[in-house]
C-alpha cells in the first residue's frame, strides 16, 4: 500500500514542478498569469490511500507590474476586464496581454493574429455602437477640407478710448484707426492655407465694429458688436454671423464666425477661444489610443480621425474561465456571459498607451515552491526506497 501512496505522491508532485517551471519560464511573458496546482487527498473508505492533482489555478485577478514601451498600440488595462479577440473561425477568447499591431489590411490584431474586437465607425467616421466587430485603422491620406466655421471669444477692454472713425477712419495699416487685431488661419477647399485678421474698432460706450482683411485685402463686411452694461456680455449680434471670402484657384469659404461667449470688461484684451475648422491634406504618421479605448488616426497636419474603440470584457466569476493558454481563456458556464463596454463604462478599467501588463509571476516565491516540491518529491522516493529494502529483508528472511 505505501507503494501506491508514495507513488501518488511522485506524480502530483511531478504535475506540480512542471506548473512551477512554466512559471518560471513565463516570468517575461507579457499579461500571464501564474498557475498553482492543487492536490486532494485519496481515501477508500477511511484509509488513506495517497494524493491526487485536483486542478491548477490560474491568479487570473492578480495583476502584474506595467512596463514603459512608448509604442502606441501597446496597451495595458488599468483595472478590471479583459480584450476581446477573435481568430478567422470566429472564435473568441479573452487576454489582458495587449501588445497589439495591424496588419497588411490595417486590422488591430494580437501577435497570433487574432482580432482585437471593438466598436467600428461608419463612412463619417461616428462610433458604431453596439456592434461588436474588428477595429481597422486606415492608412490612406486625409483630403483637404474647407473652413466652415469658426468660434471666437475674447475680452474687449472696456477702458479703451472710442476712435471716431469720421476722423480716423478705418485703415488695416493705421494702428490708431483700431483698438485690437486678431489673426485666424482658415483653409479653402483644395486646403490650400489664408489669412482672416479680425480689427476691433471701439465705437462708443459698450459697442464695437470688427472689420475683416482676408490675406491682407480688407474686405466690406462690419460687424457691430453690442455689450449688456451691466454684466458685460455680447447682447448682439445673438447668432453666428456669415462671411465669405473669395479665393484665386478654389471655391469661395463660406463660413460662420460665432462672437458668442466674447465679453468687455475693465481689462487687457485677451482670446480665450479660437477655433476654426478646415485644414489641408496630409499623410497618416501614427496611431494614438485614449484611456478610453477610442482608437485615432493622427495625420502630419495635426489633425486626427477617429478609427474605433477598443472594448473590454469583465465576467460574473472570474475563476470560472477556461485556460487556453497562459494569456488567453475562453468563456464557460462557470465563468457566466461577459458584459462588454467601453473601457472605463461600468467597473471596467481604463486603457493604458504605450505600457504592457508583465506577468504576475514572483520568482522568489516560485524558487520557494520549487525547493518544497523538490523535498516533497524526494521524501516520497525516501518513502519507495525505505520500502524496497523492507520487502527485500522480508523475503530474505523466508
Amino acid at each position: 500500500m505505501s507503494y501506491e501512496i508514495a507513488t501518488s505522491g511522485l506524480n502530483a508532485v511531478d504535475q506540480q514542478l512542471d506548473s512551477i517551471s512554466n512559471n518560471i519560464a513565463n516570468a517575461g511573458t507579457v499579461g500571464y498569469k501564474s498557475a498553482t496546482t492543487q492536490f486532494s487527498a485519496m481515501y477508500a473508505g477511511t484509509q488513506a490511500m495517497g494524493v491526487s492533482v485536483a486542478g491548477t489555478a490560474q491568479s487570473i485577478t492578480k495583476g502584474g507590474s506595467f512596463l514603459s514601451t512608448g509604442s502606441a498600440l501597446d496597451l495595458a488595462i488599468n483595472g478590471n476586464g479583459f480584450f476581446v479577440t477573435q481568430d478567422s473561425a470566429g472564435n473568441t477568447c479573452y487576454t489582458r496581454a495587449g501588445s497589439f499591431t495591424t496588419d497588411k489590411n490595417g486590422d488591430l490584431v494580437d501577435p497570433s493574429g487574432n482580432y482585437v474586437q471593438g466598436y467600428a465607425v461608419d463612412d463619417s467616421n461616428n462610433l458604431e455602437e453596439g456592434d461588436i466587430s474588428n477595429i481597422q485603422i486606415s492608412t490612406d491620406s486625409l483630403p483637404a477640407e474647407a473652413t466652415t466655421s469658426m468660434d471666437f471669444a475674447a475680452n474687449m477692454n472696456a477702458s479703451d478710448d472710442a476712435i471716431d472713425s469720421s476722423v480716423t477712419p478705418f485703415d488695416p495699416t493705421n494702428m490708431d484707426s483700431y483698438n485690437d487685431t486678431y489673426t485666424t488661419t482658415v483653409y479653402d477647399s483644395l486646403g490650400n492655407e489664408h489669412t482672416v485678421n479680425q480689427y476691433f474698432v471701439k465705437t462708443g460706450d459698450n459697442t464695437w465694429e470688427v472689420h475683416y482683411t482676408f490675406d491682407g485685402e480688407e474686405q466690406s463686411t462690419v460687424t457691430p458688436l453690442t455689450f449688456d452694461p451691466n454684466t458685460g456680455k455680447l447682447s448682439s449680434p445673438t447668432a453666428p454671423i456669415e462671411l465669405t471670402f473669395p479665393t484665386d484657384s478654389a471655391a469661395p469659404i463660406d463660413m460662420t464666425l460665432d462672437y458668442g461667449d466674447c465679453t468687455q470688461y475693465g481689462a487687457d484684451f485677451s482670446v480665450t477661444t479660437n477655433n476654426a475648422d478646415g485644414y489641408t491634406s496630409a499623410q497618416v504618421n501614427g496611431v494614438q489610443v485614449d484611456e478610453d479605448g477610442k482608437v485615432y488616426a493622427t495625420y502630419s497636419n495635426g489633425e486626427r480621425l477617429l478609427q474605433g474603440q477598443v472594448v473590454l470584457a469583465e465576467f460574473p466569476a472570474t475563476s470560472g474561465l477556461e485556460a487556453v493558454s497562459g494569456t488567453s481563456w475562453i468563456e464557460t458556464s462557470q465563468s457566466g456571459t461577459p458584459l462588454v463596454g467601453a473601457p472605463g463604462s461600468g467597473t471596467t478599467g481604463t486603457l493604458q498607451s504605450g505600457v504592457l501588463e508583465q506577468s504576475n509571476v514572483d520568482i522568489t516565491q516560485e524558487l520557494v515552491n520549487l525547493m518544497t516540491a523538490q523535498r516533497n518529491y524526494q521524501a516520497n522516493t525516501k518513502v519507495i526506497s525505505t520500502d524496497t529494502q523492507l520487502d527485500q529483508a522480508l523475503f530474505q528472511a523466508m
